[in-house]
């Protein structure tokens, strides 16, 4: 099989170690090029050049957005994406089986590919850009544009630093005293009075340490979007909410301030004035309206033994 390993070495986890590790490994039983990325966008272009020259599989070594940039890469082709845990929390490695630890994660994808386990996946459209897990909105964002400013910090402290700038984005970094946007629904419901959202296609939201936040279980690989509006930014209610994430697994969409929408193959977000906004983890600035769509069959995952 035609494999290109596509390396952030800028990426949290991944050391030059590891990279010579994982590169062994998959060459045993694998024609295997390497590629390192230099810049934001780079993982898409090399994705794109693979799945032009017929690469049979492109391995992602690095964190979820480089992984998203790969999957944007390669949406609508025969070349299959596989992720390897390189970032600080790796959310769409950890959802799909994979350990944490990306040369104990390297065994698993062997294993994968020797038995050809390889499904297509649907995937959420932004305003034409692909997703794989969340698109978050709002307050969610502006703690993600906190935790990019201080990049240097997820080495060594990536939890740690997600959680204190929740609280200085709650305190300091975003306006709490109005809604932000509206979100328009399918069935002609609009929700106009909310904080932030998080339009969903898979679960847990992300993790802390070992513990995954689980906000809702009906966003899955083999189902359309989920939205979830929360409509309160009251301290007691994203506690509650938060507490409810981390202790359970039946999500918090039963909660009097948040809006769960599911099977969603549509959505509109309109903003009363700009709001900012991430996917996949990265924060991508602030908009005015955002588009949404499911599109089923998108890309080719290799998947682990479940």
């Amino acid at each position: 099989m035609k494999v290109l390993l596509v390396v952030n070495s800028s990426a949290s986890s991944v050391t030059a170690r590891a990279r010579v590790v994982i590169a062994k490994s998959l060459s045993a039983d694998h024609d295997v090029e390497v590629a390192e990325t230099h810049r934001r966008g780079h993982a898409a272009r090399l994705a794109q050049g693979a799945a032009a020259a017929g690469v049979d599989a492109v391995v992602v070594l690095g964190g979820d957005g480089t992984l998203n940039e790969a999957a944007n890469g390669l949406a609508g082709t025969e070349t299959a994406l596989a992720a390897l845990p390189g970032g600080s929390t790796n959310v769409f490695a950890r959802t799909i089986g994979l350990p944490d630890d990306p040369v104990e994660a390297t065994g698993a994808l062997l294993e994968a590919l020797a038995a050809a386990r390889i499904r297509r996946i649907g995937l959420g459209v932004v305003n034409d850009r692909y997703f794989l897990f969340h698109v978050g909105m709002g307050f969610d964002a502006a703690i993600v544009a906190q935790v990019e400013r201080r990049a240097g910090l997820k080495r060594v402290a990536s939890h740690g630093l997600f959680l204190w700038c929740t609280f200085a984005t709650w305190f300091r970094h975003y306006d709490r005293s109005r809604p932000r946007f509206a979100v328009s629904l399918p069935d002609g419901r609009v929700v106009d009075d909310a904080y932030f959202a998080l339009c969903c296609n898979t679960n847990p939201y992300t993790y802390l340490g070992t513990r995954p936040l689980h906000i809702t279980p009906h966003a899955t690989l083999e189902r359309p979007l989920v939205m979830l509006t929360v409509r309160s930014l009251r301290f007691a209610h994203i506690a509650g909410l938060g507490a409810r994430a981390l202790i359970g697994s039946r999500g918090v969409g039963g909660s009097r301030w948040v809006d769960e929408a599911t099977d969603l193959h549509e959505a509109v977000v309109h903003g009363h004035g700009p709001f900012p906004y991430q996917v996949d983890g990265d924060h991508l600035g602030d908009t005015s309206e955002l588009r949404f769509r499911w599109e089923p069959d998108a890309v080719r995952l290799v998947v682990p033994d479940p």
